[in-house]
């Protein structure tokens, strides 16, 4: 790689770290495209070199920001031989320091709803990505129809706890959404929840 080719990459890299921040602190319509390129130390000028416009970066950051949350979680549950790999996802997810590192963390929480409002090309980026992620999650639980039920189940289920907890972080209930999660995404995993006995 020529040594130009190589600063455009980085610089490619500088900004979709930039749009990332800022998707993560202030979303897709409340972040301009100025604010991405002072965020990676670039002037605006750059930018048309790199994106054709602001719906482009901000897919793209939509893309790889879920892509890079969710493989190197994947990734800790197949290095963890200790327990099942998807339970593992389940404990990883739903865990304290997840929940507090939200620039590192799972940026469903705090996309979801404007993905929603603003539609494409957003929607299509988020829907590819979670897909993507529901099939993962699908072959860490084995085969068949009933796996891809349970990834769909188990995700919606990890979103809403992690995305309860986050808002009310700081508070007793926000530890309880994520505990209660925990278990009865454990429950799921085990092959049933526990029945309530009189």
């Amino acid at each position: 790689m020529s040594q130009k080719a190589e600063q455009k990459q980085k610089s490619h890299e500088a900004i979709l770290a930039s749009a990332a921040a800022l998707l993560l602190e202030r979303g897709i319509r409340a972040s301009s495209v100025m604010d991405v390129m002072k965020g990676a130390g670039l002037t605006v000028g750059g930018f048309y070199g790199h994106f054709e416009s602001k719906e482009q970066l901000f897919t793209e950051t939509i893309r790889s920001t879920a892509r890079t949350m969710w493989t190197r979680l994947l990734q800790r549950a197949m290095g963890d031989t200790s327990r099942p790999p998807a339970l593992t996802v389940l404990e990883k997810y739903l865990s304290r320091k997840h929940r507090d590192t939200v620039e590192a963390g799972c940026p469903l929480p705090s996309i979801a709803s404007e993905v929603a409002r603003e539609g494409e090309p957003y929607r299509g980026a988020l829907e590819s990505e979670l897909t993507e992620f529901v099939r993962e999650l699908s072959d860490l639980l084995g085969p068949g129809e009933k796996s891809r039920e349970k990834a769909l189940g188990l995700l919606a289920l990890m979103y809403g706890a992690l995305s309860l907890s986050r808002a009310v972080r700081g508070t007793r209930l926000s530890d309880e959404f994520l505990e209660a999660a925990k278990k009865l995404g454990a429950q799921t995993l085990e092959g049933g929840a526990e029945r309530n006995t009189p």
